[in-house]
């Protein structure tokens, strides 16, 4: 009797009259049809579908709740800390992994590989043991119902075109007039090709075309396609001029089968391959960017997913058996209601030989795993989810006596995995060794192999790694066993150098936004102060809020030369500011924690000797030079180191060039500052000098250009701070009437000069409102921000000053 399955209005009706007539078919094996029919109608019922009227969504809903719940409460019921100092124990992490989809044709070809070619035993979901190659196959017969058997897309095609007559002068021609016939056929497709001249002058042209157009339009690789190709060749201005035949020689799917037929074209030509833009493809490595980095994105490739290859591994010298046994209740668990086989590979039983990719020395299990269950529930295959199923691999585990936790990269700062997409095999021996299929591919399979720390840059993952940092912490403080101590505190200083690596890493986001000329010294400004919050390790919370604060004070003054078009963009900048000024505050904490937790262990010792270090310099400097002196000796060096540093970063190659010559103008500025200092009487700076070549050259040039100084006031030291004081503001003030060649330099200039004006009025606003409480008045508000009005008003007062000056000179 045939069965037509459009004839049941229920999807619970369909299954069971598929069900009934593969029972009077005869085609189970090894159980009787009532206990067939039992372990189906109770798999429905546990999934939510029993009861005759339900609707097929219906029970897709209801069958998602028993998978994904469970695994909810087993992560949530396994806390960071639990799992973190299991692991520092010892415990190994659970690895659960995707090594492939497949359609429902290549069924038989990954059982058979899981199988060993029937040389392992496979298990099925009800615990049957299948051995012989002729089960194996009936399992495709017993799950096609479950396959969407779906066709795999046509994404790349080889052809071959015959140029019987073609008159060319030299190759450039030659790959002219071949890529002018190609384009003319293919349209906006991607191809490359291979050209062989014959000895008549005749053109054999070889390659490889992406076989869907920009339009939509799909070819399909075949005679078919072919007779569409050459009759719009033969219809376009190049086919009138030359004759030439079109024929396609094959097809497949997605960059894996583009890359190696492009790959192939390669070495059979000795590199003499060229893309449609006229480009050599030389090498293998070059064929395969080409189609991973610029075709991929137009295949717009399809492939059925009717069954998943899931891979679960543990350390060499796991108990074979309990591992056996794990992730027997694993799949039982995790995917109930869904049909699967799996096998272990065991080195010690495996039949494959080492340098076929066989007796790995780890334990590990293969399932095939259909992605629709018999109720019609798919498997998702999301993150999260393989965080699931990783806690629940660890959970049963452990139910079997194997140390195993559920672990996550960002716990570690472990880079990413890489996929097989973006490697390829070069050996099978002992640990598969790959090559990556791009310069990006390799870098990252380089990562991964050699355990390079890395952190996801999204807030979401540093807020996590924050909180294993935290936890670590607590591991260390709370263990006895030194083992674990120092395991803990190692990864807790990983992590902590990740996260200030990636802070790092976020600065150019902020420098490298561009609003023009006109917004660029204010841009300049807001750098500068973002750049000064790079190490927070001994910064204490007062200065890094006076710092908070500095950074609002240039995002306000940026904020005022933003023309209206420009707001978007400032808006992104300033988003960056402050989301790099409250990491910085989370990482100041961190900073303070361990610091604390050091303290507490007696580690305190070195931070302060080389505190004291530095004051015993200081004072011994004020001793033998003055305070005065030291202060503005220290003052014009600050300025000279943070132009150097500024300029070590662009030669390292973290900021862009455009304002490279306005930090080189400070520099040079700020050396002559010194150097006119030295040559007044500074002994602290001529004692700098004499450990900078750099600085003591300039006093040298100072003193050529002064020679009518009187010596005997070279050694003069000024007499108070104001007086040194003073010589600083007549120097910046000459220093702003200099002119500069560079607009950009000179607006920078005018700015900081504004900032340096500001300040002093700030100071004096200071020293009135002492006085002022001195005298006996009081304020209840903050009176600093009672002076704002006035500083602003001063500001502008001292930024039209500048204005006019600028506009007389230019007059």
């Amino acid at each position: 009797m045939e069965i037509f399955f459009g004839a049941f209005t229920s999807e619970w009706e369909q299954r069971r009259a598929a069900l009934l007539h593969e029972l009077s078919l005869g085609q189970r094996r090894g159980s009787s049809a009532e206990e067939e029919m039992k372990r189906r109608l109770k798999a429905v019922a546990e999934l939510g579908g029993g009861g005759g009227g339900g609707s097929g969504p219906k029970m897709r809903r209801a069958a998602a709740r028993p998978i994904f719940a469970a695994e909810s409460r087993t992560a949530a019921a396994r806390p960071m800390e639990a799992r973190l100092a299991a692991v520092a124990q010892g415990s190994q992490p659970a690895v659960v992994k995707m090594a492939s989809y497949g359609g429902g044709a290549r069924v038989g070809a990954m059982q058979n590989y899981v199988s060993r070619g029937g040389e392992i035993a496979v298990e099925n979901e009800n615990g049957e043991r299948i051995r012989s190659r002729q089960d194996l196959a009936a399992l495709r017969g017993d799950w096609n119902h479950l396959f969407q058997n779906r066709a795999e897309s046509r994404d790349i095609g080889s052809f071959t075109v015959e140029i019987p007559t073609a008159v060319v002068s030299s190759d450039e021609a030659m790959h002219e007039l071949v890529r002018n016939s190609l384009t003319s056929a293919f349209g906006d497709r991607r191809y490359a090709y291979a050209v062989t001249r014959q000895a008549d002058g005749a053109l054999t042209v070889q390659g490889a075309v992406v076989l869907r157009s920009g339009q939509g339009e799909r070819l399909t690789g075949d005679d078919k396609a072919a007779s569409i190709i050459q009759a719009r060749y033969d219809a376009s201005a190049a086919g009138q001029e030359t004759t030439a035949r079109f024929s396609f020689h094959g097809y497949g799917n997605g960059v894996e089968y583009g890359a190696s037929t492009l790959r192939s074209l390669v070495e059979r030509h000795d590199g003499n391959v060229r893309d449609d833009r006229g480009q050599i493809v030389a090498d293998e490595k070059l064929a395969g960017d080409l189609v991973q980095l610029e075709w991929r994105g137009d295949l717009h490739s399809r492939k059925s997913r009717d069954v998943m290859h899931l891979i679960m591994s543990a350390r060499a010298g796991t108990n074979v058996e309990a591992f056996e046994n794990a992730a027997r209740d694993f799949l039982a668990e995790q995917f109930a209601g869904h049909r699967y086989v799996f096998a272990m590979h065991d080195p010690a039983n495996d039949p494959k030989e080492k340098g076929e990719g066989g007796k790995r020395p780890h334990v590990h299990a293969h399932a095939i795993i259909t992605m629709r269950s018999e109720s019609g529930d798919r498997i998702e295959t999301t993150p999260q989810v393989f965080r699931e199923w990783r806690g629940t691999m660890a959970e049963k585990a452990r139910a079997q006596g194997i140390a195993m936790e559920m672990t996550d990269r960002r716990e570690f700062a472990a880079p990413p995995a890489f996929t097989r997409n973006q490697v390829r095999p070069v050996s099978r021996e002992g640990r598969t060794e790959h090559v990556g299929t791009s310069e990006a591919a390799q870098g990252r399979y380089d990562a991964k192999r050699g355990g390079r720390r890395s952190l996801a840059k999204a807030e979401r993952s540093r807020e996590y790694a924050i909180k294993a940092t935290q936890s670590w912490q607590k591991i260390a403080l709370a263990s006895g066993d030194q083992r674990i101590v120092a395991y803990a505190e190692q990864q807790r200083d990983q992590l902590t150098a990740s996260l200030s690596a990636g802070q790092a890493e976020a600065t150019p986001n902020v420098v490298h936004a561009d609003f023009g000329s006109k917004f660029r010294a204010n841009l300049v400004t807001l750098q500068k102060l973002v750049l000064e919050g790079q190490d927070v390790r001994e910064t204490s919370r007062a200065e890094f809020e006076t710092y908070e604060k500095q950074v609002e004070k240039a995002l306000f003054k940026l904020e005022r030369s933003v023309g209206p078009d420009d707001r978007n963009d400032f808006d992104k900048v300033a988003n960056l500011a402050r989301d790099h000024v409250n990491q910085r505050r989370e990482l100041l904490e961190l900073h303070k924690q361990r610091d604390e937790a050091m303290a507490g262990q007696g580690r305190d010792e070195q931070r302060s000797a080389g505190r004291d270090d530095a004051t015993e310099q200081w004072n011994a400097a004020v001793v033998k030079h003055g305070e005065a002196v030291v202060e503005a000796g220290n003052h014009v060096m600050i300025d000279i180191e943070h132009y150097r540093e500024g300029l070590d970063r662009f030669e390292a190659g973290e900021f862009s060039s455009g304002d490279k010559d306005a930090m080189q103008d400070g520099l040079d500025q700020a050396v002559e500052r010194a150097a006119q200092l030295a040559i007044e009487g500074n002994t602290y700076i001529g004692e700098v000098a004499e450990r900078d070549p750099d600085l003591m050259h300039a006093i040298e040039e100072a003193g050529k250009k002064d020679p009518a100084r009187p010596e005997g006031e070279k050694d003069k030291t000024p007499a108070n701070v104001d007086a040194t004081a003073e010589q600083q503001r007549d120097l910046r003030h000459e220093d702003s009437e200099r002119p500069t060649n560079e607009p950009d330099a000179r607006e920078a200039h005018e700015l900081a000069s504004t900032v340096d004006a500001t300040n002093r009025l700030q100071d004096r606003v200071n020293k009135e409102r002492e006085a002022t409480q001195r005298g006996g008045e009081t304020m209840r508000t903050d009176p600093a921000q009672q002076h704002l009005p006035r500083l602003e008003e001063l500001e502008r007062d001292e930024i039209e000053r500048k204005e006019r000056d600028r506009d007389d000179r230019e007059r």
